[in-house]
């Protein structure tokens, strides 16, 4: 279950950034959005 849910969501952010350098980049954005909430 946990591999089929891993898979899926691999999958929908590949389809969504379309490269494995936009997902590095969503998430380096999403990291300094969180990191902001603290300062």
């Amino acid at each position: 279950m946990i591999r089929a849910l891993a898979t899926l969501t691999l999958a929908a952010a590949l389809a969504g950034c379309g490269t494995v350098d936009g997902i590095g980049q969503d998430i380096s954005g999403a990291a300094r959005t969180v990191e902001g909430w603290f300062r």
